[in-house]
């Protein structure tokens, strides 16, 4: 019986050991089959997500190339109609390049646009204004084959048809791929526009369009004539979708290559795991939503209030800049960095720190301070930080742009209070007052010229009464003066025959004198005086006997040089002599000054000159040319940019009006009146006249 239970005992626990290693082996399995299952249904749903993304991007692509080519066609079909509306009826054919500029700058895929007769002749052609000229005008002749084939189609057709792209290579390397345009016109003859491709898919296209994308003209073979767009990086897939652009004459297909980084598995599979983890998280969530709504409510008025507050200081056109109590900006607003022309990057760097006196704050030195004033700014944000209060209505200053350039601003400070009743800092207001200085000058400088006008008519109103005035007065002169040589007769001798003299001096000046009150008379009503051939020689001799009389005064020596063989001067005598007088005299008392110690010598020369206009050819004219040099001490520059002002003058009994008057003697002549230094001192004054005949 023993015997026999030893003999079933290892039986019964065999039969259990391989009853439990039944079961762990079909525990192992169902674990492994539900990690199978598990792992196939994530590999499934991971499969299908990326099946589903891909199918998403191709139909995405799709639709975006069926959009471009879309945009293709109405754009060729307004182009066409733009091309066509140059031909208007009535239109001038002497205002068609005209009108082809303006639309070739309006379309920039267009090269060259040419009105050809019905024998494909070119009549007119305008090339783009935006790239060098690519197309040869020796090949666009009537023979021209693509131009032939497209607007033989447009013939037949009736409408306006294109031609197969053809390459026209560049010098120096490189071409473009052309496309002709051929529109037929009712008064016979064509329109040809020359296409760029790569132009046509710049502005055609949508630039969304080639972001991440490339986009390429193709022929219908796959033969890929122009691409535009991001090339393949390694490591991405490729999708790709194509469509036929059929045009009259021609067909291109328009390919669009996208690309999608590889692999595709772990972005889904990422959103697997956050999936799963969201759900486990669902219940935090719920918790969480009402404080987390809460909270995002107030996260978003602070952000709506603090976008206003935004807006309302980068709107404003006055410049703001708040410091702290140790004088470090703290803020700046867009208007204050434009005015200043630092970033605020820039601004918050300069808030080092200068050393200060002992006890007083800090006080740095900002970037817009002037060199030559940092110091008086220093002493300034020293008292404004020790707690001096600024004037309420502000005041000026002078603050320095990035490129070194100054200009006045007008200051606005007051305390920077926080929500606690304490000063933090100082807040300040700028205000750009260079355009107020600036209209302010020009009102300055206008109130200037209407008073000068208002002078000026004040002096043709005294010259007028003058000139009546004395009239009668030299008149009783040139009558005494001629009696009084009746009486002498006309063989007076010795002393009666001196007497005689002086006394026809007196008439011959005292007939001068009217005449130069005439003169002025006409000079200041602008009537037209009477102008003829007058010798050099005369002028000069007519004028010296009274220009001699003030040298001997001051001591003065008197050089005339003629060149020889003058022509005479076409001129209104008495007033170039009263030109020559005042250009003596003022070149003799330049020369009567403590200040020259030199010999005094007065130069009058006359010689031939020749006139350059504008354009910088002479123009044709014989000029004679008068000169007067002195050896005073010279003319500054601050005087020589007021020189000829009327009413300008560096004499304490002068008018300012002699070389004012000068000059527009000279012009209403047809010359001109300039001045420049004399060597080895002085000044030398010239004035050019015509000559006769």
């Amino acid at each position: 019986m023993s015997d026999a239970l030893l003999t079933v005992a290892p039986q019964r626990w065999a039969l259990l050991a391989l009853a439990r290693l039944r079961s762990l082996w079909q525990r192992w399995f169902l674990w492994l089959l539900l990690a199978v299952l598990v792992s196939a249904l994530l590999v499934t749903v991971v499969w299908l997500a990326g099946r589903h993304e891909v199918e998403q991007v191709q139909a995405a692509l799709d639709r975006d190339t069926a959009d471009a080519v879309s945009d293709l066609r109405s754009g060729f079909q307004r182009n066409a109609q733009s091309l066509r509306a140059t031909q208007a009826p009535g239109a001038d054919r002497a205002l068609w390049p005209d009108i082809a500029a303006s639309l070739l700058r309006e379309h920039r895929e267009w090269l060259r646009l040419e009105w050809r007769d019905a024998a494909l002749r070119p009549l007119q052609a305008v090339n783009t204004p935006y790239r060098m000229r690519i197309l040869d005008e020796a090949t666009r002749g009537a023979e021209q084959s693509d131009v032939t084939l497209a607007c033989a189609a447009a013939r037949k057709l009736g409408a306006p048809a294109y031609s197969p792209s053809h390459y026209v290579p560049i010098a120096g390397g490189g071409g473009v791929e052309v496309m002709e345009l051929c529109v037929p016109i009712d008064a016979g003859g064509y329109l040809v526009a020359s296409y760029s491709l790569r132009d046509a898919l710049i502005e055609l296209v949508g630039p969304t369009l080639t972001r991440g994308q490339e986009v390429a003209f193709t022929e219908a073979d796959g033969t890929r004539l122009v691409a535009l767009g991001t090339s393949r990086r390694t490591g991405t897939r490729v999708f790709t979708s194509q469509q036929l652009i059929d045009l009259p004459g021609t067909a291109l297909m328009l390919r669009v290559d996208g690309w999608r980084a590889a692999p595709d598995l772990f972005p889904n599979m990422l959103t697997a795991l956050v999936t799963a983890i969201s759900i486990a998280l669902v219940s935090v969530l719920v918790l969480l939503a009402r404080d987390t709504r809460r909270r995002l409510r107030a996260e978003r008025d602070l952000a709506d209030a603090l976008a206003f507050r935004k807006a309302m200081e980068d709107s404003v056109i006055t410049g703001l800049r708040a410091r702290d109590l140790q004088g470090r900006i703290t803020y700046v607003n867009p208007a204050f960095c434009e005015m200043v022309g630092f970033s605020p990057e820039e601004l918050m760097a300069g808030n080092a720190e200068t050393p200060a006196a002992p006890g007083a704050p800090s006080a740095p030195e900002a970037p817009y301070w002037p060199t030559e004033l940092a110091h008086e700014y220093q002493q300034r944000q020293a008292r404004r930080l020790a707690g001096g209060m600024p004037p309420r209505e502000g005041f000026e200053s002078v603050f320095m742009r990035k490129d070194g350039t100054r200009f006045p601003v007008l200051i606005f400070e007051a305390p920077l209070i926080n929500a606690h009743k304490v000063q933090t800092g100082w807040m300040s207001a700028f205000i750009d007052v260079s355009e107020q200085r600036r209209i302010e000058e020009l009102s300055r400088a206008s109130q200037e010229r209407l008073q000068a006008s208002a002078r000026l008519a004040t002096v043709g109103e005294m010259a007028s009464l003058l000139s009546h005035e004395l009239t009668q007065p030299l008149a009783a002169i040139a009558s005494y003066a001629s009696g009084s040589l009746n009486l002498l007769g006309p063989h007076a001798k010795g002393d009666q025959g001196e007497v005689a003299m002086a006394v026809r001096r007196i008439a011959e000046q005292a007939d001068r004198a009217g005449q130069v009150i005439r003169s002025v008379h006409d000079f200041v009503r602008r009537r037209d005086r009477t102008r003829e051939p007058v010798a050099p020689q005369a002028l000069i001799d007519a004028v010296l006997p009274l220009v001699r009389l003030q040298a001997r005064k001051l001591g003065v020596i008197i050089e005339v040089v003629f060149e020889d063989k003058l022509p005479a001067a076409m001129c209104d005598r008495t007033l170039v002599e009263q030109v020559l007088l005042n250009l003596a005299r003022n070149a003799m008392q330049a020369m009567d000054s403590p200040d020259n110690v030199g010999s005094r010598v007065l130069r009058l020369r006359v010689a031939r000159a020749v006139a350059v206009g504008g354009t910088g050819q002479e123009d044709g004219r014989r000029w004679i040319e008068f000169s007067v040099a002195d050896l005073g001490c010279g003319i500054g520059a601050e005087v020589a940019e007021r020189l000829f002002t009327p009413f300008f003058t560096t004499r304490a009994d002068g008018m300012g009006l002699g070389l004012s008057l000068c000059r527009t003697v000279v012009e209403q002549h047809g010359g001109a009146l300039v001045f420049e230094p004399n060597k080895p001192r002085g000044t030398v004054f010239r004035f050019t006249l015509p000559a006769a005949g």
